[in-house]
C-alpha cells in the first residue's frame, strides 16, 4: 500500500507510519503542507492507495489541499486528521471531498480502523 502524509508536524508523521505498518507492506511519501503535497503527487503521478490530510498547515492547509485533489482526482481515499473537532468542521471536510476523519490526538486502534473502513468502503463502492 503506498499513502501520502501530509501533515507538518514531522513528529505526527512518524506516529502515523509506524501505526501504519501495521496493515503490512507500506510505502509512504511525506508533505510538510498543501503545496508540497501537490508537488509530490504530480511528481509520482499519483497512485497512492490513501491520503492522510491535517487540517491546519502553512502555505496551503488541509481543507484546500482536498479540493484542489478532488478536481482532478475522485477517486484517491482522503482522511482528514486533525485536531479541528466541531461538527461544522467535519460536515465542511466531508463537503470538500474527504473519504473519513479522525481527530488528533488518535489511538493506534482508531487510526486503523478509520483506514481500514475507508478502504472497505471504497473497494465495495468500486
Amino acid at each position: 500500500m503506498k499513502f501520502l502524509l501530509v501533515d507538518d508536524s514531522k513528529t505526527m508523521r512518524n506516529i502515523q507510519k509506524k501505526i501504519l505498518e501495521q496493515l503490512g507492506p507500506v510505502e509512504f511519501s511525506e508533505a510538510d503542507d498543501g503545496v508540497e503535497a501537490l508537488a509530490v503527487i504530480e511528481k509520482s503521478g499519483g497512485g497512492f492507495d490513501m491520503i492522510l490530510v491535517d487540517w491546519n498547515m502553512p502555505n496551503m492547509d488541509g481543507i484546500t489541499l482536498v479540493g484542489k485533489i478532488r478536481e482532478t482526482d475522485k477517486k484517491t481515499p482522503l482522511v482528514m486528521a486533525t485536531t479541528e473537532a466541531e461538527k461544522v468542521r467535519v460536515i465542511d471536510a466531508i463537503r470538500a471531498g474527504v473519504n473519513n476523519y479522525v481527530v488528533k490526538p488518535f489511538t493506534p486502534e482508531l487510526l486503523l480502523e478509520k483506514v481500514r473502513a475507508t478502504m472497505d468502503r471504497m473497494k465495495a463502492a468500486a
